[in-house]
């Protein structure tokens, strides 16, 4: 057995196929939400976690950017991982006489476009994550209700695939993080090129403080991959800001840009360099195998 790695959901779950793409033989750890995959990390109960960070067609999963900031992890890797909705439901089930379809509130909005097309009298419902409501679906054998997962959660609880396909666009890509404990083994998953993701907060009162933190970049001619901002809570119209950047957190342009960003920031907080992840179940140019 390799290294303890924990994912949110339960088995069948997108997550646990993005940690069995990156690890060998690894021994997965499911965890009911995406803190408790931060917290296990955070205390060395587990070797590394895997959580989404974004998906092409939905977006962010900007509960995770928060928990980075707070929870005592590195990020020492990424994936890009093609996903592909199922409809599953008991035998007997058919998609006509659907009254309800559950799944993670990210699947239903990556496959809005399917349902609103051929299941529009079904009522669709949240749950926590997507194998979840498979095993829901399958533990209370009503024909009328479907979940919306992989073909492994279909397998996993012996459910019958309904239909397929069921993503808005062809390139469904969701991008994970591999994390490590911040004071523990760092020691990157994958090689080449790396880039460096940061979190800050900009000064009050300095006029054009985004454009200049921006620059620090752009004066070093390094490429910004990234950019997305949370809301400061208690302080409305404040924002923290995640950034990433290509080159690692130890090449002198990049460290030269966070001490000019440290100048117009009241926070900076470096979350990890990491090697450029992989591709898998496909190609983000064609989304073919």
């Amino acid at each position: 057995m390799g290294l303890r790695v924990a994912f949110q959901g339960e088995p069948g779950a997108f997550s646990e196929e993005a940690v069995e793409r990156v690890f060998e033989d690894p021994e997965t750890v499911p965890s009911t939400a995406f803190e408790d995959v931060f917290e296990a990390v955070e205390r060395g109960d587990v070797d590394r976690g895997v959580v989404p960070i974004e998906n092409a067609v939905f977006g962010s999963v900007r509960v995770n950017y928060d928990h980075l900031r707070t929870h005592a992890v590195t990020i020492v890797g990424e994936l890009q991982l093609r996903i592909r909705h199922h409809l599953m439901g008991v035998e007997g089930a058919a998609i006509e006489t659907l009254d309800t379809i559950r799944s993670h509130a990210q699947a239903l909005g990556q496959c809005r476009t399917w349902l609103r097309s051929y299941v529009p009298h079904a009522t669709t419902e949240a749950t926590p994550d997507t194998a979840g409501a498979a095993r829901a679906v399958a533990a209370a054998g009503d024909p009328s209700v479907a979940a919306i997962a992989s073909r492994r959660a279909a397998n996993q609880y012996g459910l019958t695939v309904l239909a397929d396909g069921l993503e808005d666009d062809v390139q469904n890509f969701t991008r994970f993080l591999i994390l490590a404990p911040e004071n523990g083994d760092v020691s990157p998953i994958g090689s080449g090129p790396q880039k460096t993701s940061v979190a800050f907060v900009l000064q009050d009162n300095v006029p054009g403080a985004l454009f200049k933190s921006l620059a620090v970049f752009a004066l070093r001619e390094l490429d910004l991959l990234k950019i997305e901002s949370r809301p400061l809570v208690g302080r409305p119209g404040r924002y923290r800001f995640y950034v990433d950047v290509d080159g690692a957190a130890y090449d002198e342009a990049v460290s030269r840009a966070f001490d000019h960003l440290r100048e117009i920031t009241m926070e900076l907080q470096v979350l990890g360099s990491y090697p450029h992840g992989a591709t898998y179940g496909g190609t983000l140019e064609t989304g073919e195998e």
